[in-house]
């Protein structure tokens, strides 16, 4: 989706193009990234002075809120009427956001959020977008959201893509690889799931299978061709391609084209892989527990790389039902109930050949929505027992 549909504010689509020196993450130690008192170095109409650049802003203040706890800062860093969207459910205010990392906090006291790296566009006329892969580590060390404390350590990696509008998110995306911490924690992945749905259940909410998607039109095969009418430049036009050719066309030949011998996957679950093979494998899993799915991105970006080549965002959403077997294990036995599955990929090409790649998606929140459909159909039956 293009963003001057997206923000009122801006006048044109965001440019890619950025003349300024904007810190990078990966090489840096975080006193490089939000350093003190320092000299902005990009045009930031409308941000607080503290913050240098786009990836300062983005680095510093996900530290302030989540590591040192200044919390009441998502007054000042996010609109009244933000929408976040997360892989169970969707915040439509700040309150929400505040009462969320509340009780996120609350659970995971000594949790500490690392930048991997920050993918980003835009300017300070028509706003910015960013993607910003975490690495989390902590403690499950009090009662909380995912129940009574284990004294378990976690890693997971999270990616949050912001939309920013002088100082101010008004637009999120959040995946979290939930699954990994619950596995870590020993917490039952079935029964979080179970409790998640039950209490959407209760609102109100079901899963509806509305049919048919854009992965095959009537009796006709999957499109031919990738829309690339939200890539900027041609590495990003490349991306979309040849990941429609592997996740819609199901050409999974082509990755051994596009990855680098050597490539290495950083996966959900925290998954360390290395190679052709191994990255084929997680792919072609992915795609056989919904095989039926058709596969969308909705946002891309890049930029240059201080490591050499270039890192690209890609933000999508598979949407099926869950009618086959593959590395979705949480899911069991195929139910046929609708699933979507949001992910953010970052990918680094160097001489032409992706060389790593981080994907994070959530198993869980697919989990949540077969239960969810269930307990609609349990429903059903009860009011009509005769059907």
């Amino acid at each position: 989706m293009a963003e001057k549909s997206e923000n009122p504010k801006a006048g044109s689509e965001l440019a890619p193009a950025r003349p300024e020196k904007v810190m990078q993450v990966e090489r840096h130690d975080y006193p490089d990234l939000a350093p003190r008192n320092a000299k902005r170095t990009q045009a930031m109409r409308g941000f607080d002075e503290i913050y240098t650049d786009i990836v300062d802003y983005i680095v510093r203040c996900t530290h302030l809120i989540w590591d040192e706890r200044d919390i009441g800062l998502i007054y000042s860093h996010y609109t009244h009427n933000c929408v976040l969207y997360g892989t169970t459910g969707t915040l439509y205010t700040r309150e929400e956001v505040v009462r969320d990392t509340i009780q996120r906090l609350v659970s995971f006291p000594e949790r500490r959020g690392m930048a991997t790296h920050v993918i980003w566009k835009g300017n300070e006329n028509d706003g910015f977008y960013t993607s910003h892969l975490v690495t989390g580590t902590g403690r499950h060390s009090q009662n909380g959201h995912l129940g009574p404390a284990t004294g378990r350590m976690f890693t997971s990696r999270t990616v949050a893509d912001c939309m920013i509008y002088e100082n101010k998110i008004y637009r999120e995306w959040v995946v979290a690889d939930t699954t990994a911490i619950l596995q870590q924690l020993g917490i039952d992945v079935q029964g979080y799931a179970e409790r998640i749905a039950k209490a959407s259940f209760d609102k109100g909410f079901v899963s509806l299978d509305i049919g048919e998607n854009r992965h095959m039109i009537g009796q006709y095969p999957p499109e031919a061709e990738a829309d690339t009418s939200i890539a900027a430049t041609e590495t990003e036009r490349h991306t979309l391609r040849w990941m429609h050719d592997v996740f819609n066309r199901k050409m999974l030949g082509t990755i051994a084209k596009v990855y680098a011998p050597t490539a290495q996957y950083h996966g959900p679950l925290m998954a360390e892989l290395y190679g052709h093979a191994s990255i084929i494998h997680q792919t072609l899993g992915l795609i056989g527990s919904i095989p039926d799915a058709a596969f969308t991105p909705q946002h891309i970006c890049s930029t240059p790389c201080e490591e050499g080549g270039e890192k690209v965002a890609v933000r999508w959403i598979m949407e099926g039902h869950h009618i086959g077997y593959g590395i979705l294990n949480h899911l069991g036995a195929p139910t046929g109930k609708r699933v979507q599955i949001m992910g953010i990929t970052h990918f680094h090409y160097k001489n032409g050949k992706i060389v790593d790649e981080w994907r994070v998606y959530d198993e869980a929140s697919a989990l949540v929505q077969i239960k969810l459909a269930q307990m609609a159909d349990v429903k059903a039956a009860s009011l009509n027992p005769n059907a």
